[in-house]
């Protein structure tokens, strides 16, 4: 649906005019109907899974919805829609699953879904001449301002998720202090982003940047190998 709205925007836009609708391969008409189809689907399975899931669903889908039609132009609250829509999907993981998910936790999720993309606006900033022609809100960013915003959180990330690792919650519910060695990891794997951010250029896409990069990636199978090593005897 989003791109459905962005149609005309995105087909002057270098990368986004390869995508499916936008380059025609996927009709408008079948790619509404789709992602209604979908939404509708999605939030009646999410009543029949779980009560409370369904209510976090049912926010997420009116508040992307309210952002593709209206919240996208006004900056910075964009960022934190998106940002905030990360956290609602961590939310309803766990609330699925029945379990209890840290503060802190939830914290790091929007925190790292900020500097994601803070990192793709100014991709987009610098990958197109007019950038405001492709989307209303990149009038208001500059490189510079989004350099500053993306240092304070980062800085935010590294202490948040340091508090989470010695919080007494998470020492009390995973019986250990050890996961505070974590930090340095999750510390290299913010730096090694920032360097595909500030000398690849490669921020465009996240999702192609962990697994292309290989030091990204071996730090994230690092840091999941050290989260095992850790927890595991302890189960």
């Amino acid at each position: 649906i989003n791109d459905l709205v962005d149609l005309k925007k995105d087909q002057k836009h270098p990368d986004k005019r390869n995508r499916p609708i936008t380059s025609g391969q996927v009709g408008s008409v079948p790619a509404l109907i789709l992602g209604l189809s979908l939404t509708l689907v999605g939030i009646t399975s999410a009543y029949f899974l779980n009560l409370n899931f369904f209510y976090a669903a049912v926010v997420y889908s009116a508040l992307m919805h309210l952002y593709t039609f209206a919240l996208k132009d006004f900056i910075i609250l964009d960022l934190f829609i998106v940002a905030f829509g990360y956290v609602l999907r961590a939310a309803g993981g766990a609330l699925v699953i029945g379990v209890e998910i840290s503060s802190w936790l939830l914290i790091c999720t929007f925190l790292i879904a900020l500097f994601l993309i803070m990192a793709k606006r100014r991709h987009e900033i610098l990958l197109v001449e007019s950038p405001e022609v492709h989307r209303s809100s990149l009038s208001g960013y500059s490189p510079i301002l989004l350099d500053q915003m993306i240092s304070v959180v980062t800085s935010a990330t590294v202490v948040s998720y340091s508090f989470y690792t010695l919080s007494e919650q998470t020492v009390s519910k995973f019986g250990t202090r050890n996961l505070v060695f974590t930090i340095p990891i999750v510390i290299y794997g913010i730096f090694r982003y920032l360097y595909i951010v500030y000398k690849k250029e490669g921020a465009g896409a996240p999702e192609i940047a962990v697994v292309k990069d290989k030091p990204l990636l071996l730090s994230l199978l690092v840091w999941v190998i050290a989260i095992l090593l850790i927890l595991t005897p302890r189960f």
